[in-house]
């Protein structure tokens, strides 16, 4: 239904609504969305929760994933996903843009667009994605101190601290990482890029929190399903980019082949129709609360082209 009606907006904070999903026996899956309709799609498949991913947002951009866009940035991807979806979105906060004024700040500022959780990372800028090499990490203190102000700043925000540590530090170091954050006040743990299912369950045997687990592709992460990691003793699970690959590998063949035949007639079967659309967005929806638009009626089918004409002889 459409948000512009109260009475179909949640009545709980997301924050609020987020937590309650973590409380509850399973694992809580996310899938990336990228932006609004990637969280409506999202929602009519049945989940409960979504995840907005720093990757995802800075290559909707046409940027790389490197700490280079700003809060104002994933604000305006935030509103429109929480907003469509009415669901409670767990975003990317990367390093927290600075450090405890920063952090504080942008917890405020994903509150006010309608954020659910956040997650903060202990690398230091230029940030780099979890499963790439050379990553720099910041002091545990300084850390702790941003999941601190984070903890400080938020009326109901869920927050996540992330630790890289597996890579250069091992499991020993990502472990004293965690316990530190979970002491500053963190609500859960998301060790990134461990690498095969014993990390996975070592680290969820040691560190008593409820635990985030990250299922990217072409990642250091093997594959593993839902209910794999809820087996591991993981809480959470997230395919962040997911999404945003295959609708970008979509356009990617439809430009090719609008290039190469000069039409888009080869991919019409592969297209969401003009129906299937403003059934996923409530087009008529919106259209009833304002009896002054007419109802919309949407083609069955692409019109053909009349047969072309034998030539006169």
């Amino acid at each position: 239904m459409p948000y512009l009606v109260a009475a179909d907006c949640p009545a709980a904070p997301a924050g609020e609504r987020f937590r309650a999903l973590v409380g509850r026996p399973g694992i809580l899956g996310m899938p990336g969305a990228h932006n609004g309709m990637a969280a409506l799609q999202a929602r009519a498949a049945g989940f409960e929760a979504l995840y907005l991913s720093g990757a995802a947002m800075s290559a909707s951009m046409g940027l790389p994933d490197l700490g280079v866009i700003t809060i104002e940035d994933v604000c305006f991807f935030v509103r429109q996903v929480s907003r469509s979806s009415g669901l409670p979105v767990l975003v990317d906060g990367d390093t927290g843009y600075g450090e405890a004024l920063n952090v504080m700040h942008m917890i405020r500022s994903f509150e006010d667009a309608g954020a659910g959780a956040v997650h903060i990372e202990d690398q230091l800028l230029p940030k780099k994605c979890g499963h790439l090499n050379d990553k720099k990490l910041a002091d545990p203190r300084d850390m702790a101190a941003k999941v601190a102000a984070a903890v400080k700043a938020r009326r109901h925000l869920f927050v996540v601290a992330r630790t890289d540590a597996a890579a250069s530090e091992g499991i020993d170091g990502a472990v004293a990482r965690a316990e530190l954050y979970l002491q500053a006040g963190a609500d859960a743990i998301f060790p990134e890029a461990l690498t095969n299912a014993e990390m996975f369950r070592e680290f969820a045997r040691r560190v008593k929190a409820p635990l985030l687990a990250n299922m990217t592709e072409f990642g250091r992460t093997p594959f593993f399903t839902a209910s794999e990691f809820e087996q591991m003793g993981y809480r959470m699970v997230i395919w962040p980019v997911s999404s945003l690959r295959v609708a970008a590998k979509a356009q990617e063949e439809l430009f090719a082949a609008l290039r190469r035949d000069g039409g888009t007639h080869a991919m019409i079967d592969r297209m969401q129709t003009r129906k299937e659309l403003y059934a996923t967005i409530g087009y008529h929806d919106y259209e009833a609360l304002d009896a002054s638009i007419v109802r919309t009626i949407t083609p069955e089918a692409m019109p053909q082209r009349p047969a072309a004409k034998p030539p006169e002889r």
